[in-house]
């Protein structure tokens, strides 16, 4: 089967699969709790019926059950509906984002929302017309919005389409289709995000590949995953959570994706002798969607997709073109990347991570990496602070054997190990000044660290070096 008959979201009709087609699963697959193509097509009747009724033209949509996601989402795109997508629901973020006469679709408690498992669930049987109809969906112009904290922290909307979410879908199967179609799938990232929703709903939807109806949250869901072959899609994150807490999983033949942040090749060794399966990174953004992909057994430097045309720009930042992004002049990251002449490449941090202390320039990023590098680190975030004067701080969480190393010591030793192991690398005065020692760094759902969270570690605590904070 060719890219151009993949029944996409835009592209399927009601007869694209048999009426018996399991679409979504519960629990696991072996459980027998499945979903249909008959039920897809019944219950996106029953939600574009609800549609139609209403003059609303902008929903804001946040589901966390998977199957009304993917119900709600067809159908909106099926009336030509504008679709916000965010995983952040709480009442100050909801006004910051809403417009005028805007409504709001969740399966979650909250105010002023339609609640779609009752708007489903409670609905007449639509006409059988009205279930055997494939309404057209121009992916074009199709107007969904996902939301990022942005570089200030406040919402930034940014507009995608289906053309490129589906353009990025075609080079994953042209790649890895076969790795997907004989495993069902299980995702640990919320749809609400691009990773998520690329891997999580329109891919699985377009190969015929049955999907978790909820995300695993919990490490210990793994353990049930012994009766078939799965793909999972993770975050450095999730994955990280796991390996703490399990040392062998009984999933068998499985593939994973991970993508959302910097996983460690440690990281990924362990997961492989958890899991059995070390896991494939893919490189890309909300602007940017899949960009490249590596596994760290064979080396660091990433391999761009096919089709996508990289280059190294004058600030010595990532620049990229591809079919994913809208502007054909492409889209300028912000990491810093040395480009191999196979044109594979290496990420070298972020530009954002570069500053000047006393005229001196640093990159946190390589401080973050020299202090993994003693191997008594599991995790570390350094983020530039300010008073009188600008200074690095750094919160860490120990390893195992950090921890044995430093077992019943006061916090002044583990300052000054660490202080005068940067010291065989950096000058004194870009050291960090304030440390935070952690058994977990704050992240998001995406597994992601946000100065604010890191700062908030550091305020309202004594600096003293009588104790470990």
């Amino acid at each position: 089967m060719s890219a151009s008959e993949v029944p996409f979201i835009t592209k399927f009709r009601f007869d694209s699969h048999p009426d018996d087609c399991v679409v979504c699963y519960e629990g696991k697959w072996s459980s027998g709790n499945y979903k249909t193509w008959l039920d897809f097509l019944r219950d996106t009747a029953k939600v574009r019926a609800f549609l139609s009724s209403s003059d609303v033209n902008e929903w804001i949509l946040h589901c966390e059950d998977y199957w009304y996601f993917l119900v709600v989402f067809v159908a909106l795109l099926q009336c030509g509906k504008t679709v916000m997508l965010t995983q952040n629901i709480s009442e100050s973020f909801l006004n910051e984002i809403k417009t005028d006469g805007c409504g709001f679709l969740t399966d979650q408690n909250a105010a002023s929302s339609v609640f779609i498992p009752d708007m489903i669930e409670k609905s007449p049987l639509p006409k059988e017309s009205e279930i055997r109809c494939s309404p057209g969906i121009n992916s074009d112009e199709t107007k969904i919005f996902m939301y990022t904290s942005g570089s200030t922290g406040k919402p930034k909307a940014v507009h995608q389409r289906m053309t490129e979410f589906e353009t990025d879908n075609a080079f994953i199967i042209s790649k890895w289709r076969e790795e997907f179609t004989r495993r069902k799938l299980v995702t640990t990232v919320s749809q609400h995000h691009i990773y998520g929703f690329l891997f999580g709903i329109s891919l699985p939807f377009a190969m015929s590949v049955p999907f978790r109806r909820k995300r695993i949250e919990f490490p210990e869901e793994f353990e049930s995953l012994d009766d078939s072959q799965y793909m999972i899609i993770a975050t450095p994150a999730f994955l990280k959570r796991t390996v703490e807490i399990e040392s062998s999983l009984p999933t068998k033949d499985c593939f994973i994706f991970t993508s959302g942040g910097l996983l460690l090749p440690s990281l990924a060794e362990k997961t492989d002798s958890v899991f059995g399966a070390w896991p494939l990174e893919v490189y890309g953004s909300t602007e940017t969607s899949g960009i490249a992909y590596r596994q760290s057994k064979f080396g660091l430097e990433w391999t761009p997709f096919d089709n996508a045309k990289i280059w190294k720009g004058d600030d010595g930042c990532l620049v990229i073109v591809s079919p994913y992004i809208k502007d054909k002049a492409g889209f300028a990251t912000a990491d810093l990347v040395d480009i191999l002449p196979d044109g594979r490449f290496l990420l070298k941090g972020r530009s954002d991570s570069i500053v000047k202390i006393e005229e001196k320039r640093i990159s946190m990023t390589e401080v973050e990496n020299r202090l993994l590098q003693t191997g008594l680190v599991e995790d570390v975030k350094v983020i530039a602070m300010e008073d009188r004067r600008q200074y690095l701080a750094a919160a860490l969480s120990l390893n195992d054997e950090g921890k044995k190393k430093f077992e019943g010591q006061r916090k002044l030793s583990l300052n000054k190990f660490f202080h005068d192991f940067l010291m065989q690398y950096f000058e004194n005065v870009v050291i960090p000044k304030k440390w935070r020692f952690v058994e977990k760094l704050p992240t998001d759902v995406q597994g992601k660290k946000h100065k604010e969270d890191i700062e908030a570690l550091f305020d309202n605590s004594s600096d003293g070096d009588e104790s470990q904070k």
